[in-house]
Formats: C-alpha cells, structure tokens, sequence
C-alpha cells in the first residue's frame, strides 16, 4: 500500500470583525457650525443619553488631546478617559476612549456638505480585542451592565438620540443666527454700525 501523505495543516479561521454601527442625520446647518458643536467635548453631555460630563485637557480639542469622561446609564456609573485622534475642522472628528488603560471603543463624527445643510455621520467600532478583551468585556457587564450584544443595541439608540439633539440645537442656532442678522444693519470694517437709510 503507498504511503499517505501528511495530512494538511488547516489555517486557523480568521478572528471574527470587531462590532461596527454608523448612524447618520440631515442637519440644517453648515459643517463648520455642526463641528463646532461636536468638538466641543464639554457639550457631550447635551447630546449623548449615556455621557454625562466631560472634561477635556485643553479647548478647543485637537489631534492628541485626552480628556476624562463621566458615564451614568440607569444605576451603573463609570468613568472613561480618551484621546482625540483626528481633529479636521468642518470634515471628521475621531476619538478613542478606554477604562483602566484597555481600550474600550472609537467614537468618529463625519461631516459632509448636503444641500445647504451637512449629513452629519456618527460611527462607533467596539475596540475591546486582543489579550485585554476578556477583561474589557467583563468590565462593561461590572460598570455600564452591558455585554457585547446589549451594548450594540444601547450604542444605536444612543447615537440616533445624540444625532437628533445635535441637529436640533444646530438647527435652533442657525435659526436665531437669521433672525439676529435680519434684525441687524451690520457693522463697519472697525466694528462700527453702519448707517442706516
């Protein structure tokens, strides 16, 4: 009888793909504007249902700037810290956030002229992988009493509220930035009023 080969090493199978979501809104506003509002890491706490407060190292925020966040959802609250990592005025916005040195996700922000308005896209892409993400996992369940399920469900919920608070307040603002111009006859080169007829 021939001798049989050696059977076949198999590939191990590729490590599924971390969670991703993206959701996205029609703001009636410019992009400068709407990132003005987003950037403003000091305004989380307005939008999102989950942030409650946060307190960055330097404003505006910049590619590089860390700051700390507070977090409450129900009876469970948890602090975060986070670093900006990309930071281009009226285009994107992109910042990582952890819990005791592991990293926990990446929050994104992309703004894109529509109309006279900017569709404002939010991302988020769970970074709880690799060697630290037992532990990450079992810290989501202890402070935010979510798993990687539920916390899926809870970040589209969230985000589609933060998008509508975003685009309401920018919405609210253009509105009264109309109607002071309607009501005012401008200024000089010096800041001087302009005469009027």
């Amino acid at each position: 009888m021939p001798p049989q080969p050696p059977p076949r090493a198999t590939a191990p199978a590729p490590a599924p793909a971390p969670p991703t979501l993206t959701e996205s809104i029609l703001v009636d506003a410019a992009p400068a504007a709407v990132y003005a509002l987003v950037s403003d890491l000091r305004r989380m706490g307005r939008w999102s249902p989950e942030c409650r407060r946060v307190w960055p190292a330097q404003v505006p925020a910049r590619a590089g700037t860390r700051f700390v966040g507070f977090n409450r959802r129900g009876p469970f609250a948890w602090f975060t810290t986070g670093r900006v990592l990309e930071a281009r005025q009226g285009a994107a916005f992109v910042f990582d956030v952890g819990v005791l040195g592991l990293p926990i996700a990446r929050w994104g922000y992309r703004f894109e002229p529509e109309g006279t308005g900017t569709r404002l896209t939010e991302s988020w892409q769970d970074l709880r992988t690799g060697r630290g993400a037992r532990l990450a996992h079992l810290l989501g369940l202890l402070f935010a009493g979510t798993g990687t399920e539920r916390r899926i469900e809870v970040n589209r919920a969230g985000m589609r509220t933060t998008l509508a608070r975003i685009a309401e307040t920018a919405a609210a603002g253009r509105t009264a930035g109309a109607g002071r111009t309607a009501g005012h006859q401008g200024t000089g080169t010096a800041g001087e009023p302009l005469s009027g007829p």
